[in-house]
């Protein structure tokens, strides 16, 4: 049986709900009778990807490898309407029902009688308010044209609209777009998303009469079209006030020029490529041409670096692109977060959250461990301290993950990426090489110790294990109780006194020599370890990415031992006071039978004493 004369190929069908585009009429080896070959807009509907049996009979748009199938022409496939057919389907179902009837001439009747019609009040009412509607929403409704012949002009049935949504549709020629919007005089938003316009077709839209359809769109939405990119820009260069584009989830690898050459809107400021295959920032080069572009939204992709190889020249973009989106992608390496203002030298508003370097941000091994055991491997511990090391690295940043950087967080910040950076100074040989080494990783490391002075670095001295020097721990006890006649938040005496103790001796007898140094019970002592590492504070994560913050009594159990600190000096001090990000982490020795060397790390530890 031969194909339909009605089927061609690059046509829009509709089989039970779901949308397909014809991609090859013909016989399939091993078969009878013709089929047609679909692609479609749901992957997973598909079983092949216009292959059969090692024979190709078509190529999909998509890159799924089952985005297509074949079906015979005789299936029924569901019937396509207009746009006014569409829009009365959804918003004025009753006038619908009747004009339906009406062409079909059909009378009701009943007992040999013609019933008469009532509710035309009703319908009167909801044709009346589609000339009243603002926001027109035909996602989905099978639209394959514009309008019908002896159908009344859009512009009389609802000349109001403001946002229109003709997504996922039927319609294949974009000139069927043009004369939709050409009849919307007050239209600002348009969303076509889903739809699979024929690239040939797309090419001839141009002149005067296509710009003035579009003079009034300022917000374009072409997401899901598989559209290349030289498609997308001669679409937009179509709408002369244009200020948002969206062009996600197209399958785009990299930009061409063809941007620049068509003169993009300058009106153009916010541009959406989420979901697409670019890798590198390399790819989105040719955006540096748009000089009005403020916000870059790249979330989802497979970004990891700044250029796909060393020969490359490094992208520079406009000064007016302040925000940058670039969650969800690959980015593992610190030295793209320090890159950044090269790309984007008016960058203050970034998006990274969900990217390997977010989610385990230690320099190192060492300090990715240690960070984690401090916090008991609380993932609001993680996310704080990457939060407060990208604010460091970047010192362009007023916004970070929807958060707002003030003057305190940025100051929070730097002072803790420094000691991270002392961290990870003591973990290298004491040699100028060593030194620079590590400090050519962080490219603000000079400028922070200017203004707060360089990171203090306790190498641990290496110990020959033989020795009996290896198997002791030099404690420094410091004793603090309130001064007399001083309430205990106003201050605090302190007493420190230095004891050599076996890493073997258990917290028991490590108590019972503190209670001697100091003349005290042991048993009416506190023992805290001053780990000397700082901790963040949870509940200041991602706005928009929240995680799970850390258990509320372990942050008063936090604060209750500072509040017991003893004498600190000066800076230190004031520093704690107005911490409001992280705070020195501390660890209390519990009364335990587990041997000194289980509970503290190296070999040189101080040990605060307080009276319970």
């Amino acid at each position: 049986m031969p194909a339909s004369p009605d089927h061609q190929v690059g046509q829009r069908i509709s089989y039970d709900g779901a949308l397909c585009t014809i991609r090859y009429i013909g016989q399939v080896n091993g078969t009878n009778g013709d089929w047609l070959g679909v692609e479609w807009d749901d992957p997973s509907r598909g079983k092949h990807d216009g292959s059969h049996k090692e024979v190709r009979y078509f190529t999909c748009l998509s890159k799924s490898p089952k985005a297509a199938s074949f079906v015979r022409p005789t299936r029924a496939a569901d019937q396509p309407r207009t746009f006014l057919q569409a829009l009365h389907e959804k918003y004025a179902p009753a006038a619908a029902a009747d004009q339906a009837q009406a062409s079909s001439g059909q009378q009701i009747v009943i007992s040999g009688k013609v019933a008469e019609e009532i509710g035309f009040d009703k319908i009167r009412r909801q044709q009346a308010q589609l000339s009243e509607l603002k926001i027109v929403i035909l996602d989905g409704l099978r639209v394959a044209s514009a309008s019908a012949p002896g159908e009344q002009p859009i512009s009389e049935v609802c000349p109001k609209v403001v946002e229109l949504d003709v997504s996922r549709s039927l319609v294949v020629d974009f000139r069927e777009v043009v004369h939709m919007c050409s009849q919307l005089k007050a239209l600002r938003r348009l969303g076509l998303n889903g739809n699979r316009y024929q690239e040939s077709l797309v090419a001839g839209i141009r002149g005067d009469s296509v710009r003035e359809a579009f003079k009034s769109v300022k917000e374009l939405a072409l997401d899901e079209t598989l559209l290349g990119w030289d498609s997308i820009c001669h679409i937009s260069h179509c709408f002369q006030s244009l200020v948002t584009l969206h062009a996600s989830t197209n399958q785009l690898s990299r930009i061409s020029p063809f941007f620049g050459a068509t003169a993009a809107p300058e009106t153009l400021t916010t541009l959406y490529l989420e979901f697409n295959d670019f890798t590198a920032l390399g790819d989105l080069a040719c955006l540096g041409q748009l000089t009005s572009l403020k916000n870059l939204h790249l979330k989802g992709n497979n970004i990891s670096t700044v250029t796909a190889d060393a020969s490359q020249e490094t992208p520079v973009f406009s000064h007016t692109l302040t925000h940058l989106d670039i969650s969800y992608n690959k980015v593992s390496s610190w030295s793209f977060v320090d890159a950044l203002p090269d790309s984007f030298p008016g960058l203050n508003s970034l998006r990274l959250a969900h990217n390997p370097v977010y989610e385990d941000p230690g320099f190192d091994k060492s300090s990715a461990s240690t960070s984690a055991a401090g916090a008991a491997g609380s993932k609001a511990t993680v996310t704080e301290e990457a939060y407060m090391i990208t604010v460091a690295r970047l010192a362009c940043l007023q916004t970070l993950n929807f958060s707002a950087v003030t003057p305190t967080d940025r100051t929070n910040a730097e002072m803790f990426y420094l000691s991270r950076i002392g961290r990870q100074l003591a973990s290298v040989p004491d040699s100028p090489e060593a030194e620079a080494a590590v400090t050519a990783k962080h490219r603000r490391y000079a400028e922070l110790c200017e203004l707060y002075d360089e990171p203090v670095v306790v190498r641990r001295k290496e110990v020959n294990p033989a020795f009996l020097e290896a198997r002791l721990v030099n404690v420094a006890f410091r004793f603090c109780e309130p001064a007399q006649g001083v309430a205990e938040e106003d201050g605090v005496k302190a007493v420190e006194k230095h004891a050599q103790i076996p890493k073997t001796f258990d917290i028991y007898t490590v108590k019972g020599i503190a209670g001697r140094l100091f003349g005290r019970q042991p048993l009416k002592l506190r023992l805290i370890w001053e780990t000397g590492e700082w901790d963040p504070v949870a509940g200041f994560d991602d706005a928009g990415d929240s995680s799970d913050e850390e258990d509320e009594d372990a942050a008063g159990e936090r604060q209750g031992l500072e509040r017991a600190r003893a004498t600190q000096e000066d800076a230190n001090a004031r520093l704690d006071s107005k911490t409001g990000r992280w705070i020195k982490r501390e660890e209390e020795l519990r009364d335990s039978p587990r041997q000194l060397g289980f509970c503290v790390d190296g070999l040189d530890v101080t040990i605060r004493v307080e009276p319970r």
